[in-house]
């Protein structure tokens, strides 16, 4: 029967959290087809080109199959690879029950050598690049990765996804782990089922404040922001998210002032499509003029948390500690709920 692994594989890529990932998952597919003495690890400075091709050629008395994990191999130099180039290209002839995993985590001009790449090719290995996904990719990559969990996500479902969560691909595919676990394989997934389904994070919990602040809710304002205070949130980590909401506001607002359609405008919001359409509506109703003083208020209470005055006294008279920190903040709320 044939061996469902490849001789060789090659992980290679600047998304390290995921090759982080992948090398522990074969870890333990390797201890468990093998146990733990069929698992051979290189990493640090004993992982070589010289010492892997070694390995390769090494007799061994292991039942099973052999599994070699090798670590660091960005560091490694063209020139060294001769005799692992040798060992590859022999490798089903000279030892078929063997399997040899490759983990590159390049950053900047450390990458995987030219020449691996080729040699494990030879090998009739497997390559994977595991990349760093711009933002506006993500809504794509999240629609493949459900494939990969049986799950049929639509596009504002993903666009919900990336929204709901934060642009972290591991956090990304943990939510869509849950998902498949909640829905069962095949299911259809849309912005409803992602709202409800999937964990609301302290980022998207600060959207939904500085949502309630544009579209007038001081109520629900206010609501939100002592409840994110009482779970711990700091108050300059919430300014960012309200001023980063606001100014968005704002640009939309100076697009639509310029006569974009709002049809223009929601291409270029990387946001569900309701969710774009209400905030186009809410930097409508405010409009430049509001919105510019608003993000100016929120600069001077974001100065006065960093101990650059009071908001109310109007002048730089000291900083905001405690309970006058969050009295600042609930009467900016007031006056922001325009």
């Amino acid at each position: 029967m044939a061996s469902a692994f490849k001789p060789a594989y090659l992980i290679h890529g600047d998304d390290h959290g995921r090759i982080a990932e992948r090398r522990a998952r074969l870890r333990a597919i390797a201890e468990q087809e093998g146990g733990a003495q069929g698992v051979e690890l290189f990493e640090g400075d004993a992982s070589t080109p010289a010492a892997v091709a070694a390995a390769l050629n090494a007799f061994t008395f292991a039942i099973g199959r052999r599994f070699i994990i090798v670590d660091g191999v960005e560091r490694w130099k063209e020139r060294d690879l001769d005799a692992l180039e040798a060992a590859l290209d022999a490798l089903a002839a000279t030892a078929p029950d063997t399997t040899v995993a490759f983990f590159a985590r390049e950053d900047g001009r450390l990458k995987a050598p030219a020449r691996l790449l080729d040699a494990v090719r030879g090998a009739g290995g497997d390559i994977s690049t595991e990349a760093t996904v711009k933002p506006w990719e993500l809504p794509k990559w999240v629609i493949a990765r459900a494939r990969e969990h049986q799950l049929e996500l639509d596009p504002d479902g993903a666009r919900a996804l990336v929204a709901h969560v934060g642009e972290r691909q591991q956090r990304l595919l943990r939510e869509l782990e849950k998902l498949a676990l909640d829905v069962g394989p095949g299911a259809r997934v849309g912005p409803d089922e992602v709202e409800e389904l999937t964990a609301a994070s302290a980022e998207r919990r600060a959207w939904s404040f500085a949502d309630a602040l544009l579209s007038g809710e001081a109520a629900a304002a206010t609501g939100a922001y002592l409840s994110l205070r009482s779970q711990g949130e700091r108050l300059p980590g919430l300014i960012f998210w309200v001023s980063s909401r606001v100014r968005q506001a704002h640009r939309v607002a100076l697009a639509l002032q310029r006569g974009e359609s709002p049809a223009q405008i929601k291409r270029t919001l990387r946001m569900p499509s309701r969710a774009a359409d209400q905030l186009i509506a809410d930097a409508r109703r405010a409009g430049p003029d509001v919105l510019r003083a608003a993000i100016e208020r929120i600069a001077d209470l974001e100065l006065a948390s960093r101990g650059g005055g009071s908001l109310r006294a109007g002048a730089r008279t000291g900083s905001l500690r405690g309970a006058g920190e969050d009295t600042e903040a609930l009467l900016a709320i007031l006056a922001l709920a325009f």
